[in-house]
């Protein structure tokens, strides 16, 4: 009876080998890519996602598997896509990494390789590459765990199979065994749950939530802050001090924006709106000392915009306004989807 029952513990380990074995053997693979070479003196733009970086150099492969080998030089100019209003961002090189999908443009050198005047790629690409350098810091984790694993199993068979009459103590052995390798799996679960939570808020870095919106009113023609509207500002600076002292601010940006009703032209009311909204900024920092890195651009809107028709002289006092907009970074205060 105690020989049959060695014989199946030998049996088991000696499956859990063969099993993780195979399972290292097949993530080996890897699809084939072709170098392409570009002719000396050809201006080319290459697209596609870097499959390598090492030092100046990094390949760039196109869907079809084609791979074009890119240099940097000092006077490389790395930035991402034009992001409308606010123009292109530069980067530093640094921020090419594997995974990132983008853009070079350049001239072909004696030895194949293309080296680049410009290197563009979009931020959201930027942000799934670092996700995915995380992602594969912790592939690399697992492994180191799943040899440990493998080499304790191997370790496990040889003591079943020098101590054969040590039943009891084998079968220890496998429970403590499998009970490593269930909170190592419990460990690297809770590793991409993190891993996952943290893309989120990095893609929730460009998302902002409205928090609230506080109208100003003026008069025709004016750009001076009334008795009322100085009252408005007061009130809506306590609240959010309120909220500030509370927690609830982090992450807080505050947008100003002006706007006139259709008295006058279109020119002058665009100027009388700017004027109107860093009026607004000029007393929000000189009563309530607001952070001047809180604030957003000011921008006016003049006579477009409004919030209704200017038929009346009721609704026309309505559209000769500045709006402070309180906003929110989704990432920042962690509440990206």
């Amino acid at each position: 009876m105690r020989s049959r029952k060695s014989i199946a513990v030998l049996a088991a380990l000696a499956f859990v080998v063969t099993l993780m074995t195979a399972v290292g053997a097949s993530a080996q693979g890897s699809s084939s890519a072709k170098l392409v070479p570009v002719p000396q003196g050809q201006k080319l733009k290459a697209q596609g996602v870097v499959s390598f970086r090492s030092g100046d150099s990094f390949k760039v492969r196109d869907p079809a598997g084609n791979e074009t080998s890119v240099l940097l030089t000092p006077a490389t100019k790395v930035s991402s896509h034009n992001r409308g209003l606010k123009g292109k961002k530069d980067y530093p090189v640094t921020y090419i990494m594997r995974g990132l999908r983008l853009q070079a443009q350049g001239t072909g050198d004696a030895d194949g390789n293309l080296v680049a005047e410009w290197v563009r790629f979009d931020e959201q690409d930027l942000r799934s590459a670092q996700a995915l350098e995380q992602t594969d810091e912790l592939a690399k984790d697992n492994e180191a765990r799943i040899a440990a694993a493998e080499q304790a199993a191997r370790e496990a068979a040889a003591n079943a199979e020098r101590m054969a009459g040590q039943i009891a103590e084998n079968t220890a052995l496998a429970n403590d065994a499998r009970a490593k390798a269930e909170a190592a799996q419990a460990q690297a679960d809770s590793a991409f749950k993190s891993a996952a939570l943290a893309n989120n808020r990095i893609n929730g870095l460009d998302d902002y939530d409205t928090v609230r919106t506080i109208p100003v009113l003026f008069k025709v023609n004016s750009s001076i802050i009334d008795p009322t509207g100085r009252q408005t500002i007061d009130e809506a600076a306590a609240w959010a001090k309120g909220e500030k002292a509370k927690g609830n601010a982090n992450g807080w940006l505050v947008e100003v924006v002006g706007f006139a009703d259709t008295t006058g032209n279109t020119a002058r009311n665009r100027s009388l709106s700017e004027r109107r909204s860093k009026a607004v900024i000029q007393y929000l920092v000189g009563v309530h000392n607001l952070d001047l890195r809180r604030l957003v651009q000011p921008f006016g809107f003049g006579e477009s915009k409004p919030v209704a028709d200017n038929k009346t002289a009721e609704v026309r006092a309505k559209n000769r306004r500045v709006e402070i907009r309180i906003l929110q970074n989704k990432g920042i205060a962690g509440t990206g989807d």
